[in-house]
């Protein structure tokens, strides 16, 4: 699956199975706020995207997830290095699924989150506006 705003980020995914994701990236100059520390978004982007990683394995043809809500705790300031954000399921019913995400500056934890995602069928006229194919009249 291509994603594009991981891919502006550089944001790389590293393992991907049911359950389980690992993803990777080089902190730049363009991930630093003005106090030249990773913009706390950027953290929340692995996480977030961790987590999709990680679940989308496990929906079955025709489903999708989308994130409910995620809380997250920034433990350290984080200005250059290699971030790592590892996410596994904590618990998958049929319609919601909770995750938790873990990032690591080399070996230290920097940050954790917690989300919760539905997980669902669109229906065809969903679809076809996320899709931007046009209607017929």
């Amino acid at each position: 699956m291509t994603h594009p705003f991981a891919e502006l980020i550089d944001l790389r995914v590293e393992e991907q199975r049911a359950g389980f994701s690992k993803l990777s990236l080089v902190v730049a100059k363009a991930h630093l706020n003005p106090h030249h520390v990773v913009h706390g978004a950027v953290v929340y982007a692995m996480a977030d995207t961790g987590m999709g990683a990680a679940l989308y394995p496990t929906l079955v043809p025709g489903e999708i997830c989308a994130t409910i809500e995620i809380k997250i705790n920034y433990f350290k300031p984080i200005s250059s290095g290699h971030l790592s954000c590892i996410t596994e399921i904590v618990n998958r019913g049929k319609t919601v699924a909770n995750l938790e995400s873990r990032v690591f500056l080399e070996q230290v934890l920097v940050a954790q989150a917690n989300g919760n995602y539905a997980i669902f069928a669109p229906t065809a006229a969903r679809r076809v506006q996320a899709h931007g194919e046009a209607k017929a009249p």
